[in-house]
């Protein structure tokens, strides 16, 4: 070997054992070197996994995926409640729906409930300036028409200007009149303004994150984006990512045969707009037309996009501010929607489609290091290998916190309402950590969902507290979805486990979809076996409140 070769080789050793080194600092499981990280805490609405991140081949989504390639992502999460003010409650305060006693949108926690400090409230206590922007808590009376200001947030919420024409009559119709349509795909330049509510809130955002760059205080921004939630007044270009010729029927667009009344939502909220009005469709089962159900579809599709465009603004600004290397980054969302799916449009239920939600974590020195060799600090790679256990939205709390550098809270004992700070979730740290190997076969989330009565009501979606009569207790695993319909007292919140109304089982190895209930093939007692081999602490934690508990030894 001549000198040129030899110097040629010992150059290349050289570089690969500084390469190796390089990794082996960057990517060793501990927390980040500085002692308090920033986040930035972003929350779609109404989004289910239909990213590519996820392996939906529709959706055009570039920037939540190129977040995905360089964060931990987590392919089973899953919500407590298919609704906004519950899920975001039990989110932002670590307490299931059963303990925070929120099930509609007509209370405040810590007047109904117990005085439980919520993450941002924690962030704020250990020295963090905390903002609000947008949708993050949901606003009126389920955070005390404050956002839960100046508990939660250093200054006040911030809403944009734009949204109080979102329920108003916008969508320009065939007959050229303004209407208040579900579809409403628009011209930005002619809405007032020239703006829309999604657009102004990542204009406020970047602003803030502009004011925080260079102060030694670190900060919590919560950005919550209003879309896809309907209506879907987007701007009108995103359609054109969807041509409607190429758009498809949910793979399970009829009622299950076997669905027990109690488990259908007759989705009230979108048959109220004036297009679907027209439509004279039948309630509580009547189909939506096939053309119209794809237009929905299209639509959907072209407001995640949307979506996706202004999570690409907040990180590009993350990178141009120098902040990418000391702010974690987490994308979520409240709960999923679903798509034509068991006949069914929006949440309201236990399925997998409306519970089933994105959950990304960045950590800058966990889950990656700047590349600089690389511009971007988030170029595309296949997250598909990420965690596939279960895991809830009461595990954001506790994980997002220690992963900043905080310590996480402490478990809450099994009646917790005199406790302000404690989780009912876990903290998913050790998962940053260690590479999974394979599924937990025994790990388990849990979901929730009122109803008034076993038959579907114009208040079947969203029924107010004194009006639940039922409630149904889904548990989700590797293998199976279960989900009892049980009685429910809403004076005294407890739940009667001997008052079943009804059962659903889907075998998930054969029936991914859940549309296919076997509940009625199984004896009691063979799930009884399944569910009492399950951590206590798990199930004394969400079946708190039952009345009995035969489960449970």
């Amino acid at each position: 070997m001549d000198d040129g070769t030899e110097h040629t080789e010992q150059t290349r050793v050289t570089d690969l054992a500084i390469t190796l080194i390089f990794c082996i600092f960057c990517f060793r499981p501990v927390l980040p070197e500085t002692d308090m990280i920033n986040v930035l805490f972003i929350m779609a609405d109404d989004l289910r996994t239909s990213l590519g991140c996820y392996g939906d081949s529709v959706v055009k989504s570039p920037n939540i995926d190129q977040l995905a390639s360089k964060s931990k992502v987590f392919l089973n999460a899953y919500a407590q409640q298919a609704v906004c003010a519950p899920s975001r409650t039990s989110m932002l305060t670590s307490r299931r729906p059963d303990t925070t006693r929120l099930y509609d949108f007509k209370s405040y926690w810590r007047v109904h409930s117990g005085n439980y400090t919520t993450l941002p409230q924690y962030f704020k206590s250990q020295g963090y300036f905390t903002m609000s922007v947008g949708k993050v808590f949901h606003p009126g009376i389920a955070s005390n028409h404050t956002d839960d200001y100046p508990y939660s947030w250093s200054i006040p919420a911030y809403h944009p200007a734009s949204f109080r024409y979102e329920k108003e009559k916008m969508c320009k119709g065939e007959d050229g009149k303004l209407h208040a349509n579900l579809l409403c795909a628009v011209n930005v330049t002619q809405q007032p303004g020239g703006t829309l509510p999604d657009m102004e809130s990542t204009d406020e955002a970047v602003r803030l994150l502009k004011t925080r760059a260079n102060d030694d205080v670190p900060f919590f921004l919560a950005v919550g984006f209003h879309k896809p939630h309907i209506p879907f007044r987007i701007p009108q270009e995103y359609l054109g990512l969807y041509p409607i010729e190429q758009m498809t029927l949910a793979p399970d667009p009829n009622v299950p045969k076997l669905l027990p009344p109690v488990a259908y939502n007759p989705w009230t909220d979108v048959r109220k707009r004036d297009d679907v009005q027209k439509l004279n469709i039948s309630f509580p089962y009547g189909p939506i037309p096939k053309d119209f159900q794809l237009r929905i579809r299209q639509h959907y599709y072209a407001a995640v996009s949307y979506m996706d465009a202004q999570v690409g603004r907040l990180l590009r600004t993350l990178d141009e501010l120098g902040l990418a290397n000391s702010t974690t980054v987490v994308f979520t969302s409240d709960h999923g929607w679903s798509l034509g799916e068991h006949g069914e449009w929006a949440k309201y239920s236990n399925f997998d489609v409306t519970t089933h939600v994105p959950l990304i974590f960045f950590v800058p020195g966990v889950t990656s290091c700047h590349d600089q060799l690389r511009e971007s600090t988030f170029p595309f790679i296949d997250p598909l290998t990420q965690s596939k256990n279960m895991v809830e939205l009461v595990d954001v709390f506790p994980t997002v916190s220690y992963m900043a550098g905080l310590k996480a809270p402490q478990p809450c004992p099994d009646i917790s309402f005199q406790k302000e700070l404690c989780t009912e979730g876990n903290n998913l740290a050790y998962t940053f950590q260690h590479q999974e190997q394979g599924q937990d076969e025994e790990a388990i989330s849990f979901s929730q969902y009122p109803r008034p009565a076993d038959t579907p009501q114009v208040n079947s979606d969203l029924p107010d507290l004194k009006d639940i009569k039922i409630m149904g207790y889904s548990l989700r695993s590797r293998d199976y979805r279960y989900t009892l319909w049980l009685g429910f007292n809403p004076k005294t919140f407890k739940v009667n486990v001997s008052d079943v109304h009804a059962g659903e089982l889907y075998m998930l190895a054969d029936d991914p979809g859940q549309d296919n209930n076997v509940y009625s093939d199984f004896e009691p007692s063979v799930m009884l076996t399944k569910m009492a081999s399950l951590p206590h602490v798990t199930l004394n934690s969400f079946f708190r409140n039952y009345t009995q508990l035969p489960l449970i030894n």
